[in-house]
């Protein structure tokens, strides 16, 4: 496979262009010899705009970079184009309450409550286990087009929130799936976070069997061994597209498919019009009492921090 976006010095050798920013897309690539498929994300201004949102501390805007490198990750995986991913946490006295993302369309959103108090007494780096206790991770995927939905839930047990996800796939779908993500701080302080997802085809594609994982896979070993020298500095490296990290992961296959390159944008569907709506099919009195004292109901969309004032007679 060539890299597409190479170009070439002044002797004549072909390099990456330092000029180039790569940020805000998820490419998918398969490669069919090893039943393998793939994607790999960078996340930049869609991700500063939702962390921008709510100035979190370092360790919780950290973990949400993450969770949404996952949600970028796993959603662009669906099929159906107008599908939903979405994925929450549930805890049991955690520093942290509540975490949600999801991802729709190339469009992700997120946020997360926390226990400041508790926060301030776990350390700088908290593990996963001083953030949620005994927590669980749950996936969700919802089929716009045949109105499915099916759902997973693993323990929040490892080092990282993307060891629990990957949980998900060996556990609940039988998958051998390795995730790897990262994240950094530019050079401009704006954080960049990265993520690769490595999955083995199950057997029921490709013309297989009913879905059915054999209990050894030489080619997936090979595949999440490369998988495995990512280092997070090249997933956050925005100079290194994202086409030259998966030629430079699997140059020596025969065949590496790029199969979709897919945008990704930061998005929230608090709708004015919509929350009105719902607010008027309150009683009046009931309205009257959900008042501050300048006549408005005040509602917040915690993806996006912002206010909505709703008055009474709407």
């Amino acid at each position: 496979m060539m890299d597409p976006r190479l170009r070439e010095d002044d002797e004549g050798m072909m390099v990456n262009d330092p000029n180039m920013t790569d940020l805000d897309r998820a490419l998918a690539f398969a490669i069919p010899a090893r039943s393998a498929r793939g994607r790999i994300v960078r996340l930049g201004t869609a991700l500063d705009e939702v962390l921008a949102a709510h100035a979190y501390p370092p360790a919780i805007e950290k973990l949400l970079a993450e969770a949404l490198t996952l949600a970028a990750l796993i959603g662009s995986t669906l099929k159906d184009s107008s599908g939903q991913l979405t994925m929450q946490t549930r805890t049991d006295n955690g520093v942290v309450q509540l975490l949600v993302c999801d991802y729709r369309g190339g469009e992700v959103r997120g946020y997360i409550e926390y226990d400041a108090d508790k926060l301030a007494e776990a350390p700088a780096e908290p593990s996963l286990f001083a953030l949620f206790g005994a927590g669980y991770l749950a996936i969700t995927f919802d089929m716009a087009s045949s109105n499915e939905r099916y759902q997973g839930i693993v323990p929040l047990d490892g080092d990282t929130l993307s060891q629990a996800a990957q949980s998900y796939f060996t556990q609940s779908e039988q998958i051998p799936t390795m995730i790897r993500t990262g994240m950094a701080k530019g050079p401009d302080g704006r954080c960049i976070s990265g993520g690769l997802f490595l999955q083995h085809l199950p057997e029921g594609e490709d013309g297989r069997e009913r879905l059915h994982t054999k209990l050894d896979h030489p080619e997936w070993e090979h595949v999440a061994t490369l998988g495995s020298t990512m280092s997070a500095d090249e997933l956050t490296d925005a100079t290194l597209p994202l086409e030259t990290l998966v030629w430079r992961l699997f140059n020596e296959e025969e065949d590496v498919r790029i199969l979709a390159d897919i945008p990704i944008v930061r998005g929230c569907r608090c709708d004015p019009d919509y929350i009105k709506g719902v607010i008027s099919k309150f009683p009046l009195e009931e309205r009257q009492s959900m008042a501050d004292e300048t006549g408005f109901i005040i509602v917040d969309c915690a993806f996006c921090a912002k206010k909505f004032p709703v008055p009474v007679d709407a």
